[in-house]
This record gives C-alpha cells, sequence and structure tokens, in this order.
C-alpha cells in the first residue's frame, strides 16, 4: 500500500526554489527562478520561461508579452499578480538564453523537480492556462495536436481542466493574422472560463 505524504507548504516550497542551484552552470546568468503561487490560488498560468526582462525584474510577465495576456484575460496589473488567486509558473524558472531564433527552451531539469510538488499543494486550482507549446506537450502529452495550432484550436477538447494558448508574443502577431477564430472564437471562452475559475 503506497503511503500518503502531506504536500509541501507554499512559503517552504517557494524558499527551496529561490536557492535551487540545479541548473546553475547551465543558464547564462546565475539562476534566478521567478514564479508567484499559493495555496489559494484558482487560476495558474503556466508557460515556457522567463525572458531577459523578466529576468532583470524579477516580476513574471513584466514585458510585452504580458500586457498583450492581461488585455486577453481583461485582468488588471493589480489582479493579475494578486496571487492568493492567480498562480503564475513557467516549466523552467529561470532564462535559459538565447538560441538562434528567440530565446531557449526552458531547462528540462525545472518542471519534473518543481511542478509536482506545487500542483499538489495547490488544491484549489479550477483552471490552468498552458501557453506555448511546450508547457501544452509537458501537460497533455498525447492530447496535444501536431502544431500547436492544432492544439490551440482544439481548446474546447481540454476543458474545464486546461485551456490551451498561443504565446502572446510580438513574435507571433503573424500567427494571430492567419488565425482569426482565435479571437472570435476562443478569447470569450477564455474570459468565461477565466471568470468562472475565479469567482464562481
Amino acid at each position: 500500500m503506497s503511503r500518503l505524504t502531506t504536500p509541501i507548504p507554499i512559503p517552504l516550497l517557494l524558499k527551496q526554489i529561490a536557492s535551487c542551484d540545479t541548473c546553475a552552470g547551465k543558464l547564462p546568468h546565475s539562476p534566478r527562478p521567478v514564479l508567484a503561487a499559493s495555496a489559494t490560488a484558482r487560476l495558474l498560468i503556466l508557460s515556457q520561461a522567463p525572458g531577459t526582462k523578466v529576468h532583470q525584474s524579477g516580476i513574471p510577465w513584466d514585458d510585452a508579452s504580458g500586457r498583450l495576456l492581461r488585455s486577453w484575460l481583461q485582468m488588471t496589473e493589480q489582479d493579475f499578480y494578486d496571487s492568493r488567486n492567480v498562480a503564475i509558473m513557467p516549466l523552467g524558472f529561470c532564462y535559459p538564453g538565447k538560441g538562434k531564433s528567440g530565446d531557449l527552451p526552458p531547462r528540462p531539469e525545472c518542471a519534473p523537480q518543481w511542478h509536482p510538488q506545487l500542483i499538489a499543494a495547490m488544491p484549489q486550482v479550477r483552471l490552468t492556462l498552458l501557453i506555448g507549446s511546450h508547457a501544452q506537450a509537458w501537460y497533455l502529452r498525447d492530447a496535444a495536436g501536431k502544431t500547436l495550432t492544432e492544439t490551440v484550436a482544439q481548446f474546447r477538447s481540454t476543458l474545464p481542466q486546461y485551456l490551451p494558448l498561443p504565446h502572446p508574443s510580438p513574435r507571433n502577431r503573424f500567427w494571430f493574422t492567419r488565425n482569426p477564430w482565435f479571437e472570435t472564437e476562443l478569447l470569450p471562452v477564455l474570459r468565461q472560463e477565466v471568470g468562472r475559475a475565479l469567482h464562481n
């Protein structure tokens, strides 16, 4: 018979993560984990990894992508950064560095080490937004489509637990032009589901 374990309290987990050096030497800078979490969070935002600006400020989504994401959600900065209600966890908590075309993927060590513990310590989460293909592949597994577009287009199939989204990066402006259904079909559902998770 397996023995049930009590989840580690969020404050202790955040303290342990803040001092994590698992990827030290594999990052372009010293580790600086960027995330927000609480035991009472009802909305979980899962994404890829911090960019350079977020690495510098230490504030999740503190960039142009964050401004667009908050407009999608129709949330003020005050509400978005209220960790009592909204948890923010990238797959990799630290900036991974630059690649040939944009930032490198999140370090593979981070999510297996920390995500299960954090998820277990947030039992009130009612909706998880999966932003970008890395988060979608990790959490949807076989339910993910062959491409990000396919996964996002099938968003109704993963509700009410998960809602996949493209990354709100300015680099993706042509994706939004080619996929107008995102604004007309998905965004109304996104706002409805976020409201349900936070207020019902």
